[in-house]
Protein backbone atom coordinates (compact mmCIF):
# COMPACT_ATOMS: atom_id res chain seq x y z
CA UNK A 1 0.00 0.00 0.00
CA UNK A 2 1.25 3.23 -1.29
CA UNK A 3 1.81 6.61 1.19
CA UNK A 4 -1.22 7.80 -1.31
CA UNK A 5 -3.62 4.94 0.08
CA UNK A 6 -2.47 5.65 3.77
CA UNK A 7 -3.11 9.20 3.76
CA UNK A 8 -7.11 8.32 2.03
CA UNK A 9 -10.27 9.16 3.87
CA UNK A 10 -11.80 6.39 4.85
CA UNK A 11 -14.84 7.50 3.26
CA UNK A 12 -13.22 8.34 -0.32
CA UNK A 13 -11.37 4.55 -0.22
CA UNK A 14 -14.71 3.58 0.58
CA UNK A 15 -15.93 5.21 -2.25
CA UNK A 16 -13.17 3.95 -4.49
CA UNK A 17 -13.96 0.51 -3.26
CA UNK A 18 -17.45 1.18 -4.91
CA UNK A 19 -16.31 2.05 -7.98
CA UNK A 20 -16.13 6.12 -8.11
CA UNK A 21 -13.39 8.04 -8.33
CA UNK A 22 -13.92 11.20 -6.43
CA UNK A 23 -15.23 14.55 -8.31
CA UNK A 24 -17.09 16.59 -5.46
CA UNK A 25 -14.66 17.97 -2.75
CA UNK A 26 -14.56 16.59 0.27
CA UNK A 27 -14.33 18.79 3.17
CA UNK A 28 -17.36 18.22 5.80
CA UNK A 29 -17.37 17.53 8.96
CA UNK A 30 -19.91 15.63 10.85
CA UNK A 31 -21.16 18.11 12.83
CA UNK A 32 -21.78 19.91 9.16
CA UNK A 33 -23.32 16.91 7.78
CA UNK A 34 -25.70 16.73 10.46
CA UNK A 35 -26.34 20.54 10.31
CA UNK A 36 -27.33 20.16 7.08
CA UNK A 37 -29.71 17.37 7.68
CA UNK A 38 -31.41 18.95 10.94
CA UNK A 39 -32.53 21.65 8.04
CA UNK A 40 -34.34 19.59 6.15
CA UNK A 41 -36.12 17.91 9.29
CA UNK A 42 -35.97 21.43 11.18
CA UNK A 43 -38.55 20.05 13.79
CA UNK A 44 -39.97 23.24 14.68
CA UNK A 45 -40.66 25.25 11.36
CA UNK A 46 -42.59 21.46 10.52
CA UNK A 47 -44.68 21.35 13.16
CA UNK A 48 -45.48 25.13 12.75
CA UNK A 49 -46.60 24.46 9.05
CA UNK A 50 -48.62 21.52 10.19
CA UNK A 51 -49.73 22.01 13.53
CA UNK A 52 -53.22 22.98 11.40
CA UNK A 53 -53.73 19.48 10.26
CA UNK A 54 -52.66 18.02 13.31
CA UNK A 55 -55.44 20.36 15.20
CA UNK A 56 -58.07 19.46 12.43
CA UNK A 57 -57.59 16.10 12.75
CA UNK A 58 -57.50 15.25 16.61
CA UNK A 59 -56.34 18.13 18.23
CA UNK A 60 -53.64 18.05 20.72
CA UNK A 61 -53.50 14.14 20.91
CA UNK A 62 -52.36 13.95 17.67
CA UNK A 63 -48.88 15.38 18.26
CA UNK A 64 -49.07 14.84 21.95
CA UNK A 65 -49.19 10.83 21.43
CA UNK A 66 -48.88 10.83 17.32
CA UNK A 67 -45.45 12.60 18.09
CA UNK A 68 -44.12 10.05 20.08
CA UNK A 69 -45.46 6.87 17.87
CA UNK A 70 -44.14 8.36 14.37
CA UNK A 71 -40.66 8.99 16.49
CA UNK A 72 -40.43 5.63 17.29
CA UNK A 73 -41.40 4.28 14.07
CA UNK A 74 -38.97 7.01 11.88
CA UNK A 75 -36.10 5.91 14.32
CA UNK A 76 -36.26 2.61 13.13
CA UNK A 77 -36.70 3.48 9.51
CA UNK A 78 -33.79 5.88 9.58
CA UNK A 79 -32.00 3.13 11.99
CA UNK A 80 -31.71 0.73 9.08
CA UNK A 81 -30.92 3.35 6.58
CA UNK A 82 -27.89 4.80 8.56
CA UNK A 83 -26.35 1.19 8.76
CA UNK A 84 -27.01 0.26 5.10
CA UNK A 85 -25.22 3.97 4.32
CA UNK A 86 -22.00 3.12 6.55
CA UNK A 87 -21.74 -0.07 3.89
CA UNK A 88 -22.38 2.68 0.74
CA UNK A 89 -21.49 6.21 1.45
CA UNK A 90 -22.02 7.20 -2.15
CA UNK A 91 -24.12 10.52 -3.09
CA UNK A 92 -26.85 8.27 -4.56
CA UNK A 93 -27.85 7.04 -1.93
CA UNK A 94 -30.90 5.19 -1.64
CA UNK A 95 -30.70 3.93 -5.23
CA UNK A 96 -27.29 3.02 -4.80
CA UNK A 97 -28.33 0.66 -2.00
CA UNK A 98 -30.93 -0.95 -3.71
CA UNK A 99 -28.75 -1.59 -6.70
CA UNK A 100 -26.27 -3.34 -4.33
CA UNK A 101 -29.03 -5.42 -2.17
CA UNK A 102 -31.64 -6.07 -4.61
CA UNK A 103 -29.04 -8.83 -6.30
CA UNK A 104 -27.55 -9.15 -10.38
CA UNK A 105 -31.44 -10.19 -11.70
CA UNK A 106 -33.22 -7.19 -10.17
CA UNK A 107 -30.20 -4.70 -9.78
CA UNK A 108 -31.55 -2.73 -12.58
CA UNK A 109 -34.67 -2.26 -11.82
CA UNK A 110 -34.53 -1.43 -8.43
CA UNK A 111 -31.91 1.20 -8.58
CA UNK A 112 -34.38 2.79 -11.58
CA UNK A 113 -37.45 2.67 -9.02
CA UNK A 114 -35.78 3.82 -5.83
CA UNK A 115 -33.82 6.90 -7.82
CA UNK A 116 -36.94 8.40 -8.93
CA UNK A 117 -39.09 8.02 -6.26
CA UNK A 118 -36.25 9.44 -4.48
CA UNK A 119 -35.59 12.64 -6.47
CA UNK A 120 -39.03 13.13 -7.60
CA UNK A 121 -40.03 12.93 -3.88
CA UNK A 122 -37.61 15.20 -3.30
CA UNK A 123 -38.31 17.76 -6.55
CA UNK A 124 -41.70 17.76 -4.72
CA UNK A 125 -40.20 18.31 -0.92
CA UNK A 126 -38.42 21.73 -1.65
CA UNK A 127 -41.67 22.85 -3.72
CA UNK A 128 -44.14 22.09 -1.09
CA UNK A 129 -41.42 23.75 1.70
CA UNK A 130 -41.18 26.87 -0.31
CA UNK A 131 -44.80 27.20 -1.05
CA UNK A 132 -44.88 27.03 2.82
CA UNK A 133 -43.05 29.21 3.14
CA UNK A 134 -44.79 31.73 0.63
CA UNK A 135 -47.48 30.96 2.71
CA UNK A 136 -45.91 32.11 6.16
CA UNK A 137 -44.97 35.21 4.67
CA UNK A 138 -48.72 35.66 3.70
CA UNK A 139 -49.43 35.41 6.85
CA UNK A 140 -46.65 37.86 8.02
CA UNK A 141 -47.80 40.28 5.88
CA UNK A 142 -51.31 40.13 6.17
CA UNK A 143 -50.61 40.29 10.45
CA UNK A 144 -48.46 43.04 9.98
CA UNK A 145 -50.74 45.31 7.81
CA UNK A 146 -53.89 44.36 10.68
CA UNK A 147 -54.70 41.26 10.65
CA UNK A 148 -57.98 39.82 8.66
CA UNK A 149 -60.30 41.55 10.62
CA UNK A 150 -58.67 45.19 10.39
CA UNK A 151 -57.96 45.82 6.37
CA UNK A 152 -54.89 43.55 6.24
CA UNK A 153 -53.13 42.79 2.87
CA UNK A 154 -53.90 39.40 1.38
CA UNK A 155 -51.67 38.09 -1.36
CA UNK A 156 -53.12 36.56 -4.44
CA UNK A 157 -52.13 33.35 -5.59
CA UNK A 158 -50.26 34.98 -8.24
CA UNK A 159 -47.98 36.97 -5.82
CA UNK A 160 -47.69 33.75 -3.93
CA UNK A 161 -46.61 31.82 -6.97
CA UNK A 162 -44.62 34.57 -7.63
CA UNK A 163 -42.78 34.86 -3.93
CA UNK A 164 -42.21 31.09 -4.44
CA UNK A 165 -40.43 31.33 -7.40
CA UNK A 166 -38.18 34.19 -6.37
CA UNK A 167 -37.40 32.22 -3.16
CA UNK A 168 -36.41 29.29 -5.72
CA UNK A 169 -33.96 31.21 -7.40
CA UNK A 170 -31.96 32.45 -4.30
CA UNK A 171 -32.21 29.22 -2.92
CA UNK A 172 -30.46 28.34 -6.71
CA UNK A 173 -27.85 31.31 -5.78
CA UNK A 174 -26.44 30.00 -2.91
CA UNK A 175 -26.42 26.50 -4.30
CA UNK A 176 -23.90 27.87 -6.96
CA UNK A 177 -21.44 28.63 -4.37
CA UNK A 178 -18.40 26.34 -3.21
CA UNK A 179 -19.68 23.91 -0.50
CA UNK A 180 -17.15 25.58 2.07
CA UNK A 181 -19.48 28.79 2.09
CA UNK A 182 -22.66 26.24 2.27
CA UNK A 183 -21.11 24.79 5.57
CA UNK A 184 -21.37 28.35 7.08
CA UNK A 185 -25.12 28.22 6.38
CA UNK A 186 -25.37 24.70 7.77
CA UNK A 187 -23.59 26.10 10.91
CA UNK A 188 -25.65 29.16 10.76
CA UNK A 189 -28.75 26.69 10.90
CA UNK A 190 -27.80 24.77 13.85
CA UNK A 191 -27.13 27.65 15.72
CA UNK A 192 -30.72 29.53 14.70
CA UNK A 193 -32.76 26.05 14.93
CA UNK A 194 -31.38 25.63 18.49
CA UNK A 195 -31.49 29.50 19.91
CA UNK A 196 -34.82 29.75 18.01
CA UNK A 197 -36.63 26.38 19.01
CA UNK A 198 -35.00 27.08 22.57
CA UNK A 199 -36.58 30.95 22.57
CA UNK A 200 -39.81 29.54 21.71
CA UNK A 201 -40.15 27.04 24.02
CA UNK A 202 -39.30 29.29 27.20
CA UNK A 203 -41.46 32.31 25.44
CA UNK A 204 -44.86 30.55 24.28
CA UNK A 205 -45.72 29.30 27.66
CA UNK A 206 -44.18 32.41 29.39
CA UNK A 207 -46.33 34.92 27.47
CA UNK A 208 -49.58 32.85 28.08
CA UNK A 209 -51.69 34.13 30.78
CA UNK A 210 -53.37 31.02 30.91
CA UNK A 211 -52.34 27.27 30.93
CA UNK A 212 -54.32 23.99 29.96
CA UNK A 213 -54.35 20.95 32.38
CA UNK A 214 -52.31 18.09 31.65
CA UNK A 215 -55.12 16.04 30.96
CA UNK A 216 -56.33 18.79 28.41
CA UNK A 217 -52.80 18.30 26.64
CA UNK A 218 -52.70 14.26 26.26
CA UNK A 219 -56.32 13.95 26.59
CA UNK A 220 -58.58 16.26 24.31
CA UNK A 221 -59.76 15.30 20.90
CA UNK A 222 -61.32 17.59 18.37
CA UNK A 223 -63.73 16.44 16.11
CA UNK A 224 -63.92 18.86 13.00
CA UNK A 225 -68.12 18.12 12.03
CA UNK A 226 -68.04 19.46 8.70
CA UNK A 227 -65.34 16.65 7.91
CA UNK A 228 -67.87 13.68 8.37
CA UNK A 229 -65.15 11.51 9.52
CA UNK A 230 -66.29 7.86 10.44
CA UNK A 231 -64.61 7.81 13.69
CA UNK A 232 -62.36 9.32 16.30
CA UNK A 233 -59.47 6.21 15.77
CA UNK A 234 -60.10 7.15 11.81
CA UNK A 235 -59.13 10.82 12.38
CA UNK A 236 -55.96 10.04 14.93
CA UNK A 237 -54.58 8.02 12.37
CA UNK A 238 -55.06 10.55 9.58
CA UNK A 239 -53.54 13.14 12.58
CA UNK A 240 -50.22 10.98 12.62
CA UNK A 241 -49.09 12.09 9.27
CA UNK A 242 -48.76 15.55 10.03
CA UNK A 243 -45.94 14.36 12.25
CA UNK A 244 -44.37 12.20 9.50
CA UNK A 245 -44.18 15.15 6.88
CA UNK A 246 -42.04 16.82 9.89
CA UNK A 247 -39.56 14.59 9.88
CA UNK A 248 -38.58 13.51 6.24
CA UNK A 249 -35.82 14.67 4.53
CA UNK A 250 -33.23 12.61 6.72
CA UNK A 251 -32.12 11.08 3.56
CA UNK A 252 -29.88 14.47 3.11
CA UNK A 253 -26.77 12.73 5.00
CA UNK A 254 -26.40 9.55 2.72
CA UNK A 255 -26.47 12.47 -0.30
CA UNK A 256 -23.39 14.46 1.18
CA UNK A 257 -21.40 11.16 1.78
CA UNK A 258 -19.04 12.11 -1.25
CA UNK A 259 -18.40 15.75 0.64
CA UNK A 260 -18.43 14.64 3.84
CA UNK A 261 -14.92 13.63 5.89
CA UNK A 262 -15.11 9.89 6.84
CA UNK A 263 -18.36 9.26 5.30
CA UNK A 264 -18.49 5.54 6.53
CA UNK A 265 -19.11 6.73 10.08
CA UNK A 266 -19.95 10.35 9.79
CA UNK A 267 -22.82 9.74 7.16
CA UNK A 268 -24.39 7.21 9.57
CA UNK A 269 -24.22 9.26 12.61
CA UNK A 270 -25.72 12.22 10.50
CA UNK A 271 -29.08 10.34 10.45
CA UNK A 272 -29.15 8.74 13.71
CA UNK A 273 -28.48 11.77 15.65
CA UNK A 274 -30.26 14.57 13.32
CA UNK A 275 -33.40 12.37 13.90
CA UNK A 276 -32.51 11.56 17.43
CA UNK A 277 -32.22 15.61 18.61
CA UNK A 278 -35.25 16.27 15.99
CA UNK A 279 -37.80 14.33 17.72
CA UNK A 280 -36.91 15.48 21.18
CA UNK A 281 -36.70 19.08 20.32
CA UNK A 282 -39.85 19.08 18.31
CA UNK A 283 -41.89 17.12 21.36
CA UNK A 284 -40.32 19.96 23.37
CA UNK A 285 -42.10 22.43 21.09
CA UNK A 286 -45.36 20.50 21.06
CA UNK A 287 -45.90 20.16 24.49
CA UNK A 288 -44.91 24.41 24.88
CA UNK A 289 -47.89 24.99 21.98
CA UNK A 290 -50.15 22.66 23.36
CA UNK A 291 -50.29 24.09 26.87
CA UNK A 292 -51.02 27.30 25.99
CA UNK A 293 -53.82 26.53 23.46
CA UNK A 294 -57.07 27.31 25.32
CA UNK A 295 -59.15 27.60 22.00
CA UNK A 296 -58.68 25.24 19.20
CA UNK A 297 -61.69 25.81 17.35
CA UNK A 298 -60.80 29.45 17.18
CA UNK A 299 -57.07 28.89 16.13
CA UNK A 300 -58.55 27.11 13.22
CA UNK A 301 -61.20 29.57 12.21
CA UNK A 302 -60.89 30.95 9.17
CA UNK A 303 -62.33 34.02 9.97
CA UNK A 304 -59.62 35.23 12.91
CA UNK A 305 -57.04 37.53 12.03
CA UNK A 306 -54.43 34.74 10.67
CA UNK A 307 -57.03 33.36 8.35
CA UNK A 308 -57.35 30.18 10.31
CA UNK A 309 -52.97 29.57 10.52
CA UNK A 310 -53.43 28.13 14.20
CA UNK A 311 -49.79 28.51 15.36
CA UNK A 312 -49.68 32.21 13.48
CA UNK A 313 -53.03 33.37 15.46
CA UNK A 314 -51.82 31.84 18.62
CA UNK A 315 -48.65 33.21 18.65
CA UNK A 316 -50.12 36.90 17.57
CA UNK A 317 -53.22 36.40 20.47
CA UNK A 318 -50.81 34.95 23.23
CA UNK A 319 -48.59 38.93 22.64
CA UNK A 320 -51.65 40.92 21.80
CA UNK A 321 -53.43 39.70 24.80
CA UNK A 322 -50.23 40.27 27.19
CA UNK A 323 -49.11 43.79 25.45
CA UNK A 324 -52.11 44.78 23.50
CA UNK A 325 -50.10 44.23 20.37
CA UNK A 326 -49.36 40.94 18.37
CA UNK A 327 -45.82 42.38 17.08
CA UNK A 328 -43.95 39.73 18.93
CA UNK A 329 -45.84 36.91 17.95
CA UNK A 330 -45.18 38.03 14.34
CA UNK A 331 -41.60 38.20 15.33
CA UNK A 332 -42.00 34.66 16.09
CA UNK A 333 -43.60 33.56 13.07
CA UNK A 334 -40.24 35.45 11.49
CA UNK A 335 -38.04 32.50 13.31
CA UNK A 336 -40.20 29.49 11.99
CA UNK A 337 -39.76 31.41 8.47
CA UNK A 338 -36.08 31.67 8.50
CA UNK A 339 -35.49 28.28 9.69
CA UNK A 340 -37.62 27.12 6.94
CA UNK A 341 -35.71 28.82 4.48
CA UNK A 342 -32.61 27.84 5.11
CA UNK A 343 -33.82 23.82 5.41
CA UNK A 344 -35.03 25.26 1.73
CA UNK A 345 -30.74 25.67 1.15
CA UNK A 346 -29.98 22.17 2.03
CA UNK A 347 -33.38 20.97 0.05
CA UNK A 348 -31.64 21.84 -3.06
CA UNK A 349 -28.29 21.08 -1.96
CA UNK A 350 -29.74 17.58 -1.59
CA UNK A 351 -31.31 17.72 -4.49
CA UNK A 352 -29.14 18.83 -6.71
CA UNK A 353 -26.64 15.92 -5.39
CA UNK A 354 -29.23 13.27 -6.01
CA UNK A 355 -29.31 14.53 -9.56
CA UNK A 356 -26.13 14.37 -9.71
CA UNK A 357 -25.77 11.22 -8.99
CA UNK A 358 -28.17 9.17 -11.09
CA UNK A 359 -27.11 11.41 -13.73
CA UNK A 360 -23.22 9.60 -13.15
CA UNK A 361 -25.16 6.72 -13.97
CA UNK A 362 -27.29 7.61 -16.97
CA UNK A 363 -30.78 7.25 -15.62
CA UNK A 364 -31.54 11.03 -16.29
CA UNK A 365 -32.55 12.40 -19.96
CA UNK A 366 -29.83 14.83 -20.93
CA UNK A 367 -27.76 12.90 -17.66
CA UNK A 368 -24.31 14.04 -18.95
CA UNK A 369 -25.38 17.84 -18.56
CA UNK A 370 -26.53 17.21 -15.23
CA UNK A 371 -23.37 15.39 -14.14
CA UNK A 372 -21.55 18.34 -15.13
CA UNK A 373 -19.34 20.17 -11.67
CA UNK A 374 -17.78 23.58 -12.31
CA UNK A 375 -14.16 24.78 -11.20
CA UNK A 376 -15.81 24.85 -7.58
CA UNK A 377 -16.22 21.28 -7.93
CA UNK A 378 -19.95 22.24 -7.93
CA UNK A 379 -22.33 20.21 -9.99
CA UNK A 380 -24.16 23.20 -11.44
CA UNK A 381 -26.75 22.16 -13.45
CA UNK A 382 -28.08 20.02 -11.35
CA UNK A 383 -28.55 22.72 -8.70
CA UNK A 384 -30.74 25.08 -11.31
CA UNK A 385 -32.72 21.70 -12.48
CA UNK A 386 -33.77 21.27 -9.02
CA UNK A 387 -34.77 24.57 -9.04
CA UNK A 388 -36.74 24.67 -12.31
CA UNK A 389 -38.60 21.39 -11.60
CA UNK A 390 -39.71 22.71 -7.86
CA UNK A 391 -41.03 26.18 -9.81
CA UNK A 392 -43.12 24.24 -12.18
CA UNK A 393 -44.47 21.31 -9.88
CA UNK A 394 -45.80 25.13 -7.96
CA UNK A 395 -47.92 26.14 -10.91
CA UNK A 396 -50.68 23.64 -10.86
CA UNK A 397 -51.35 26.20 -7.68
CA UNK A 398 -52.51 29.12 -9.90
CA UNK A 399 -55.98 26.57 -11.44
CA UNK A 400 -56.46 24.65 -8.26
CA UNK A 401 -54.81 24.08 -4.73
CA UNK A 402 -56.69 20.19 -4.97
CA UNK A 403 -54.12 19.36 -7.55
CA UNK A 404 -51.05 21.05 -6.29
CA UNK A 405 -51.98 18.84 -2.52
CA UNK A 406 -51.81 15.71 -5.35
CA UNK A 407 -48.20 16.92 -6.14
CA UNK A 408 -47.47 17.91 -2.57
CA UNK A 409 -48.15 14.62 -1.15
CA UNK A 410 -45.93 13.14 -3.38
CA UNK A 411 -43.22 14.68 -1.36
CA UNK A 412 -44.00 12.55 1.59
CA UNK A 413 -45.42 9.32 0.50
CA UNK A 414 -42.74 8.83 -2.38
CA UNK A 415 -39.82 9.74 -0.25
CA UNK A 416 -40.93 7.34 2.89
CA UNK A 417 -41.00 4.34 0.02
CA UNK A 418 -37.62 5.26 -1.33
CA UNK A 419 -36.30 4.86 2.25
CA UNK A 420 -37.82 1.89 2.62
CA UNK A 421 -37.12 -0.27 -0.94
CA UNK A 422 -33.41 -0.43 0.07
CA UNK A 423 -34.44 -2.00 3.47
CA UNK A 424 -37.10 -4.06 2.01
CA UNK A 425 -34.03 -5.66 -0.36
CA UNK A 426 -31.47 -5.45 2.71
CA UNK A 427 -34.06 -8.19 5.03
CA UNK A 428 -34.83 -10.20 1.82
CA UNK A 429 -32.73 -10.40 -1.25
CA UNK A 430 -29.10 -9.72 1.10
CA UNK A 431 -30.18 -10.74 3.99
CA UNK A 432 -26.96 -13.26 4.86
CA UNK A 433 -25.04 -11.47 2.34
CA UNK A 434 -24.94 -7.67 3.56
CA UNK A 435 -21.75 -6.79 4.86
CA UNK A 436 -21.92 -3.60 6.96
CA UNK A 437 -19.89 -1.17 7.42
CA UNK A 438 -18.52 0.60 10.47
CA UNK A 439 -21.50 1.84 11.91
CA UNK A 440 -23.74 -1.59 12.85
CA UNK A 441 -27.01 -2.63 14.50
CA UNK A 442 -25.50 -5.60 16.29
CA UNK A 443 -26.27 -8.80 15.57
CA UNK A 444 -28.14 -9.58 12.50
CA UNK A 445 -31.52 -10.72 13.84
CA UNK A 446 -31.46 -7.07 15.42
CA UNK A 447 -30.89 -5.39 11.96
CA UNK A 448 -33.61 -7.83 10.36
CA UNK A 449 -36.14 -7.10 12.85
CA UNK A 450 -35.79 -3.44 12.51
CA UNK A 451 -35.80 -3.61 9.35
CA UNK A 452 -39.14 -5.22 8.82
CA UNK A 453 -40.43 -2.39 11.35
CA UNK A 454 -39.67 0.12 9.02
CA UNK A 455 -40.61 -1.82 5.97
CA UNK A 456 -43.88 -2.61 7.45
CA UNK A 457 -44.85 0.68 8.79
CA UNK A 458 -43.83 2.34 5.63
CA UNK A 459 -46.78 0.20 3.81
CA UNK A 460 -49.14 1.23 6.64
CA UNK A 461 -48.37 5.15 6.22
CA UNK A 462 -48.90 4.74 2.55
CA UNK A 463 -51.87 3.45 3.01
CA UNK A 464 -52.94 5.98 5.64
CA UNK A 465 -51.47 8.87 3.11
CA UNK A 466 -54.29 7.53 0.79
CA UNK A 467 -57.69 7.56 2.60
CA UNK A 468 -59.93 10.16 2.12
CA UNK A 469 -59.64 13.08 4.65
CA UNK A 470 -63.24 14.07 4.59
CA UNK A 471 -66.82 12.33 3.91
CA UNK A 472 -68.92 12.98 1.30
CA UNK A 473 -66.26 12.34 -0.92
CA UNK A 474 -65.98 15.18 -3.53
CA UNK A 475 -63.52 16.37 -6.12
CA UNK A 476 -62.66 19.11 -3.72
CA UNK A 477 -62.58 16.70 -0.51
CA UNK A 478 -60.60 13.38 -2.53
CA UNK A 479 -57.14 13.03 -1.65
CA UNK A 480 -55.44 12.52 -4.13
CA UNK A 481 -52.56 10.76 -2.75
CA UNK A 482 -53.32 7.20 -4.39
CA UNK A 483 -53.55 9.13 -7.58
CA UNK A 484 -50.31 11.34 -7.99
CA UNK A 485 -48.15 8.71 -6.28
CA UNK A 486 -50.08 5.50 -8.41
CA UNK A 487 -49.43 8.03 -11.44
CA UNK A 488 -45.94 8.22 -10.37
CA UNK A 489 -45.26 4.56 -9.84
CA UNK A 490 -46.95 3.95 -13.59
CA UNK A 491 -44.95 6.26 -15.02
CA UNK A 492 -41.89 4.69 -13.83
CA UNK A 493 -43.16 1.75 -14.81
CA UNK A 494 -44.18 2.13 -18.07
CA UNK A 495 -40.91 4.11 -18.83
CA UNK A 496 -38.56 0.75 -17.63
CA UNK A 497 -40.92 -1.38 -19.41
CA UNK A 498 -40.99 0.98 -22.79
CA UNK A 499 -37.35 1.69 -23.38
CA UNK A 500 -35.10 1.79 -19.87
CA UNK A 501 -34.47 -1.54 -19.45
CA UNK A 502 -32.78 -1.81 -22.96
CA UNK A 503 -29.64 0.43 -22.03
CA UNK A 504 -29.81 1.12 -18.03
CA UNK A 505 -28.08 -1.29 -16.01
CA UNK A 506 -27.71 0.37 -12.53
CA UNK A 507 -25.14 2.37 -10.83
CA UNK A 508 -22.03 1.50 -12.38
CA UNK A 509 -17.82 3.01 -12.08
CA UNK A 510 -16.68 6.02 -13.53
CA UNK A 511 -13.06 4.82 -13.59
CA UNK A 512 -11.34 2.80 -16.12
CA UNK A 513 -10.13 -0.33 -15.96
CA UNK A 514 -6.85 0.50 -14.81
CA UNK A 515 -7.63 2.20 -11.67
CA UNK A 516 -10.70 0.40 -10.98
CA UNK A 517 -9.55 -1.38 -7.34
CA UNK A 518 -9.80 -5.05 -6.90
CA UNK A 519 -12.30 -6.21 -4.37
CA UNK A 520 -10.32 -9.65 -3.27
CA UNK A 521 -13.56 -11.87 -4.85
CA UNK A 522 -16.79 -9.58 -3.10
CA UNK A 523 -19.35 -10.20 -5.44
CA UNK A 524 -20.97 -7.87 -3.32
CA UNK A 525 -19.71 -4.85 -5.47
CA UNK A 526 -21.40 -5.42 -8.42
CA UNK A 527 -19.83 -3.33 -11.47
CA UNK A 528 -21.88 -2.61 -14.60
Amino acid sequence: MGPESVAMDSGEKRLLDLGYKQELRRTLSLISNFAFTSAIICPFSGITVLFTISLTYGGTISFTWGWLIVGFFTLCIGASMAEICSAYPTSGGLYFWSAQLAGLKWKPFAAWITGWFNVVGQWAGTCSAMFALAQVLQIIVLLSTGGANGGGYILSRNQIVGVHGGLLVSLGLLNSFPIQWLDYIGLFSVVWQLIGTAFLIVIIPAVAKERQSASFVWTSFNVVPELGLPSRPYVFLLGLLASHFALVGFDMSAHMTEETKRSDKNGAYGILSSLAIAIVVGYAYILALSFVMMDPAALLDPGNDAGGYAVAQLFYELFKSRYGSGTGGILCIGIVAVSIYVGGVAGVLSNSRMVFAFSRDGALPFSKLWHKVNRHDVPINAVWLSVVIAFIMVLPSLGSLVAFQAIVSIATVALYISYALPTLFRITAARRTFEPGPVTLGPRWVSLTIGWVAVVWVGIITVLFSLPVAYPVTKQTLNYTPVAVGGLFVLVVVSWVVYAHKWFQGPHSNLDSSSRPHDGGNSKLVYA
